[in-house]
């Protein structure tokens, strides 16, 4: 792999964000494309951040090395942001939801994007076996020391299920990861593929109109219609339980509307 020039880099970054933050659009449009040019795995998200602006198709996912950065930075004060500033309470919602319908309890539980283990934490006496993956080394780290987890992994979510060979499971969690991933075909044939028939699959994402599948936000996070949610579900062999609406956390002040979604895999 090429070396990046960290310099040059940075530079053209915090040049694009100044362009940006000052409303000259197309000339922060270009110094992104700069970064990409500079370093072309992506480290800052600098495509993500040009499909935010309208001025590109968006990813069919966030780049790799961009969510591994972003949550290898943050992964000492990720808690204190996402709960304490910002309100996120998606794993409680969901322990309270999967009560709710009386699902469970479960032999083996996989949490996608375990990040911190909040999911994990929040879901631990329902599941027999409980294994978290996530992009981010840092992350895992974290979570390993809460001793949440029966078995950890550093991967990336789509390509872990492509090629897991581990027992299937009956309970699959995604809290806070379709925020990162466009298109939602390898996720979700990816976790009909590692479940038992039958099996429950919970996953959040953040809302938007109808007017295309899924777009890049004014955050740099994905948001997804409804309907291709639905659409995609069917397609992978899933029946949808029950979609609700929920604030998925706070954004500059103001709720960030999303689902929370459980479904189950066909048998």
């Amino acid at each position: 792999m090429a070396k990046i020039d960290e310099e040059k880099l940075a530079e053209a970054y915090n040049r694009a964000l100044a362009l940006e933050k000052s409303g000259e659009i197309d000339a922060a449009v270009a110094a992104y494309h700069e970064c990409l040019e500079i370093d072309p795995d992506d480290h800052g998200g600098a495509s993500v951040r040009i499909a935010s602006l309208g001025r590109g198709d968006a990813p069919a996912r966030a780049p790799d090395a961009y969510v591994e950065t972003l949550f290898d930075q943050h992964a000492e004060s990720f808690e204190d942001i996402l709960v304490e500033q910002l309100g996120y309470a998606v794993p409680m919602l969901l322990r309270q939801r999967l009560q709710a319908l009386q699902l469970g309890p479960f032999k083996r539980m996989l949490d996608l994007g375990c990040g911190t283990g909040l999911t994990g934490g929040a879901l631990r006496d329902m599941a027999e076996d409980v294994t978290g993956i996530d992009i981010s080394e840092n992350m895992v780290e974290i979570s390993h020391e809460k001793d949440l987890y029966e078995t950890l992994f550093v991967a990336e979510v789509e390509d872990f299920l492509e090629d897991n060979d581990e027992e299937p499971f009956d309970l699959m969690t995604a809290t806070d990861v379709l925020p990162y991933l466009g298109a939602l075909e390898a996720l979700f044939f990816g976790a009909a593929e590692n479940m038992t028939p039958g099996g429950i699959f919970a996953f959040s994402s953040e809302t938007m109109g109808e007017a295309v599948p899924y777009k890049v936000g004014p955050h740099q996070r994905y948001v997804h219609a409804e309907s291709y949610i639905r659409e995609r579900l069917n397609a992978t062999g899933f029946d949808i339980v029950e979609i609700t609406n929920i604030n998925v956390r706070m954004q500059d002040g103001d709720p960030s509307p999303g689902h929370l979604v459980i479904a189950r895999l066909r048998g």
